[in-house]
């Protein structure tokens, strides 16, 4: 089996910690994103489970096996990098044998290995070309095309697409997608773009300053963060926050003169001060007649169509919301809009430690994003 098993790992440089204690099950087949802003570890993390940093605490273990004083190369694992690490001199045919050819496997099964796996990636007719000759998605085939040849036990891919323009990246996701499926090796996936991970991965795991935040399937992720942070994170353009207070069945956002509702079973005390999350895409537009309803109204500071949908930014109450609404809407800087919202999208947070606040169940706990509380 291709688990993957992280029990307490951390990572020091010095007295620095930077990876605190992290636990993590990977399973067979799989695949798992790794996501979160630059420098909370994510790259750090893939690389003491490929071998490549040494772990200062806990356990890395494969298929049941703990992997600590292993090389990479007894890990069986294959890395693809950001910069695809390819050699310049050799052809594409030799950069994808080379581990093959270091390891003395016949030349009949370099050969048909190397084709097959050509075939697979659809890189057959640049098997004789060199690096400079290739274009950046050409070069990431034959970066997987390495990796794949070797048959690991895991694929590990290290911001893989972040040099590629948008066209081919939104691309090469698909491929990579397809490939996992064809070849069901268990694949971790190191990303800052949270497109990437939510469009690709079985499950992600969302990382903070050296911590998982949460671990759950993209739709977990989107629909019950765990906190404001995972909140914030997950979801393009990002949720709004707004402070606000609790008075009986209503939430008041800071300068509002009207309550929104809130869905029953919260059980928060009034004068309860919370944080509101609003996600951009759950704002709708109201016509002129409706501006009393339950929801805010504001005048447009920003306008921003991309085809298919319309982004606004929405100055309300000296807060700045951003607002999407579905295809092209003939909207202009300084127009005034009504924006309605529906209390089962409204999301609240506790303003100090960021935790996400919900109603209570029908057996008196608290369920937030799978945890109880």
């Amino acid at each position: 089996m291709s688990t993957v098993e992280l029990i307490g790992v951390k990572k020091s440089y010095g007295n620095v910690e930077v990876i605190h204690g992290i636990d993590l099950s990977i399973r067979d087949s799989e695949f798992l994103a790794l996501v979160g802003p630059s420098g909370c570890g994510k790259s750090t993390l893939l690389r003491m489970i490929a071998g490549l940093e040494t772990i200062t605490a806990g356990e890395v273990r494969m298929g049941g096996h703990r992997v600590n004083e292993n090389t990479p190369k007894k890990r069986n694992v294959a890395m693809v990098f950001q910069n695809y690490a390819l050699y310049p001199h050799m052809s594409v045919r030799q950069n994808i044998s080379l581990n093959l050819r270091l390891a003395k496997v016949p030349k009949d099964e370099i050969a048909k290995r190397v084709q097959d796996v050509a075939r697979l990636l659809e890189i057959e007719p640049i098997l004789e070309r060199k690096p400079a000759q290739l274009s950046g998605g050409q070069r990431q085939r034959v970066a997987m095309g390495r990796a794949i040849v070797r048959d690991p036990r895991v694929f590990l891919f290290d911001e893989p697409l972040s040099n590629l323009d948008a066209k081919l990246r939104v691309q090469m996701r698909a491929e990579i997608k397809t490939l996992h499926r064809k070849v069901q090796t268990t694949a971790i996936y190191v990303t800052h773009d949270q497109i990437e991970a939510l469009t690709m991965a079985d499950r992600i795991a969302v990382m903070n300053a050296g911590r998982i935040e949460q671990l759950g399937t993209p739709m977990e992720l989107y629909a019950t963060p765990v906190n404001r942070f995972v909140a914030g994170f997950i979801g393009s353009p990002a949720m709004n926050f707004v402070p606000a207070v609790v008075r009986g069945d209503g939430v008041y956002l800071d300068g509002a003169a009207e309550a929104l509702p809130l869905t029953s079973g919260f059980g928060l005390t009034d004068g309860r001060s919370v944080t509101v999350g609003l996600r951009p895409e759950h704002l709708r537009r109201m016509d002129g007649l409706h501006t009393t309803d339950r929801g805010l109204s504001g005048r447009i500071e920003q306008v921003d169509p991309t085809g298919s949908q319309t982004h606004t930014s929405v100055l309300c109450n000296n807060h700045l919301f951003q607002a999407v609404f579905e295809g092209m809407v003939p909207l202009n800087v300084g127009d005034q809009v009504s924006l309605g919202i529906d209390a089962s999208n409204l999301y609240l947070f506790d303003p100090d430690d960021g935790r996400t606040l919900s109603p209570a169940r029908e057996d008196g706990t608290r369920e937030t994003k799978g945890h109880l509380y």
